[in-house]
Protein backbone atom coordinates (compact mmCIF):
# COMPACT_ATOMS: atom_id res chain seq x y z
CA UNK A 1 0.00 0.00 0.00
CA UNK A 2 1.29 3.46 -0.91
CA UNK A 3 0.31 6.29 1.44
CA UNK A 4 0.94 9.91 0.51
CA UNK A 5 1.22 12.58 3.16
CA UNK A 6 0.33 15.79 1.32
CA UNK A 7 3.22 18.19 1.10
CA UNK A 8 5.65 15.58 2.38
CA UNK A 9 5.95 12.46 0.24
CA UNK A 10 4.91 8.85 -0.14
CA UNK A 11 5.45 5.84 2.11
CA UNK A 12 5.19 2.15 1.28
CA UNK A 13 3.39 0.18 3.99
CA UNK A 14 3.63 -3.60 3.86
CA UNK A 15 0.27 -4.05 5.47
CA UNK A 16 -2.91 -2.20 6.23
CA UNK A 17 -3.34 -3.73 9.65
CA UNK A 18 -5.85 -2.79 12.29
CA UNK A 19 -3.56 -0.20 13.84
CA UNK A 20 -3.90 2.09 10.83
CA UNK A 21 -7.70 1.76 11.00
CA UNK A 22 -7.72 2.37 14.75
CA UNK A 23 -5.64 5.53 14.37
CA UNK A 24 -7.94 6.79 11.60
CA UNK A 25 -10.99 6.06 13.76
CA UNK A 26 -9.42 7.95 16.69
CA UNK A 27 -9.01 11.00 14.44
CA UNK A 28 -12.65 10.76 13.35
CA UNK A 29 -13.83 10.49 16.97
CA UNK A 30 -11.84 13.55 18.05
CA UNK A 31 -13.04 15.57 15.04
CA UNK A 32 -16.66 14.56 15.66
CA UNK A 33 -16.31 15.66 19.30
CA UNK A 34 -14.74 18.99 18.30
CA UNK A 35 -11.78 18.11 20.52
CA UNK A 36 -8.86 20.17 19.17
CA UNK A 37 -6.22 18.66 21.47
CA UNK A 38 -7.53 15.13 20.93
CA UNK A 39 -7.61 15.64 17.16
CA UNK A 40 -4.05 16.98 17.08
CA UNK A 41 -2.80 14.09 19.21
CA UNK A 42 -4.65 11.46 17.16
CA UNK A 43 -3.61 12.88 13.79
CA UNK A 44 0.01 13.22 14.91
CA UNK A 45 -0.12 9.55 16.01
CA UNK A 46 -1.50 8.54 12.60
CA UNK A 47 1.24 10.43 10.77
CA UNK A 48 3.91 9.03 13.09
CA UNK A 49 2.69 5.51 12.41
CA UNK A 50 2.82 6.00 8.64
CA UNK A 51 6.30 7.52 8.83
CA UNK A 52 7.71 4.88 11.16
CA UNK A 53 6.00 1.76 9.78
CA UNK A 54 6.34 2.88 6.18
CA UNK A 55 9.36 3.01 3.92
CA UNK A 56 9.80 6.34 2.13
CA UNK A 57 9.26 6.06 -1.62
CA UNK A 58 12.07 7.66 -3.59
CA UNK A 59 11.30 10.86 -5.47
CA UNK A 60 12.44 9.15 -8.67
CA UNK A 61 9.83 6.38 -8.24
CA UNK A 62 6.34 6.94 -9.61
CA UNK A 63 3.45 5.21 -7.86
CA UNK A 64 -0.20 6.04 -7.53
CA UNK A 65 -1.23 6.54 -3.91
CA UNK A 66 -3.71 4.13 -2.36
CA UNK A 67 -4.38 6.63 0.42
CA UNK A 68 -3.73 10.37 0.59
CA UNK A 69 -3.47 11.95 4.03
CA UNK A 70 -3.94 15.70 4.40
CA UNK A 71 -0.93 17.85 5.32
CA UNK A 72 0.36 17.67 8.90
CA UNK A 73 -0.79 21.22 9.69
CA UNK A 74 -4.46 20.51 8.86
CA UNK A 75 -6.74 22.46 11.20
CA UNK A 76 -9.64 20.90 13.09
CA UNK A 77 -12.08 22.83 10.89
CA UNK A 78 -10.43 21.48 7.73
CA UNK A 79 -10.25 17.99 9.23
CA UNK A 80 -14.03 18.00 9.71
CA UNK A 81 -14.35 18.01 5.92
CA UNK A 82 -11.92 15.09 5.53
CA UNK A 83 -12.43 12.82 8.55
CA UNK A 84 -16.05 11.77 8.94
CA UNK A 85 -18.12 8.63 8.76
CA UNK A 86 -15.68 5.75 8.25
CA UNK A 87 -12.76 8.17 7.97
CA UNK A 88 -10.17 8.10 5.24
CA UNK A 89 -9.72 4.35 5.59
CA UNK A 90 -13.05 2.51 5.28
CA UNK A 91 -13.42 -0.40 7.71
Amino acid sequence: MIVRVSGEGQYRLDQTNGELHQLDNAVVSAVDAGDEAGYRSAYDALLTFVRSAGEPVGEDELFGSDLILPPPDLSLEEAAREFHGEGLIPD
